[in-house]
C-alpha cells in the first residue's frame, strides 16, 4: 500500500466515526488496524479507512455485521485475485450482487420516507403560514 499510517483520531476525523464504534469493529473483527507504532498506538492504512467507510455507508441501510463481513470478505477475495477459478470468481461477484440489490431495495425506501417526511414538514409550514396573523404579510 502507500505506507502512509494513521492513527485512529485521524480516522475518526476522516471517517466521521466515533473512537468507540472504530474499536467496536475492531473488536468485532470487521476493521484491524494494519498495524501498532512503537508506543502501541492503531495504526490505520487507506484502506482500513475505505473498509469503515464500506461500513458506515452499509450501516444506515440496515446490513448486520455479519453482513458487512460478508461483503467485505467477497470483495477482498476479488481484490486479491489470486488462485480464483471462474467458477469462484463469479460466485463472489454473485454475493457483491446480492449486496447492490438489496442497497439497492432500500434506497427506494428512503426514497418513499424522505418524499412523506418532505410532505409533512411542507404541510406542518403551510398550517403556520395560515395561523400566522395577517398583518405580517
Amino acid at each position: 500500500m502507500d505506507g502512509k499510517h494513521m492513527q485512529i483520531g485521524e480516522v475518526a476525523a476522516r471517517t466521521e466515526l466515533s473512537l468507540r464504534t472504530i474499536r467496536h469493529y475492531e473488536e468485532t473483527g470487521l476493521v484491524i488496524p494494519s498495524a501498532r507504532s512503537q508506543g502501541g498506538f492503531r495504526l490505520y492504512t487507506e484502506n482500513d479507512v475505505a473498509r469503515l467507510m464500506v461500513i458506515r455507508r452499509m450501516k444506515p441501510l440496515g446490513f448486520t455485521l455479519d453482513q458487512m463481513r460478508d461483503l467485505l470478505e467477497a470483495t477482498d477475495r476479488l481484490d486479491a485475485g489470486t488462485g480464483l477459478d471462474a467458477d469462484e470468481r463469479e460466485a463472489l461477484l454473485d454475493r457483491v450482487r446480492t449486496y447492490q440489490q438489496a442497497a439497492t431495495e432500500q434506497v427506494e425506501k428512503l426514497r418513499v420516507q424522505l418524499a412523506r417526511a418532505e410532505d409533512f414538514a411542507a404541510t406542518l409550514g403551510a398550517r403556520l403560514e395560515q395561523a400566522a396573523p395577517s398583518a405580517r404579510t
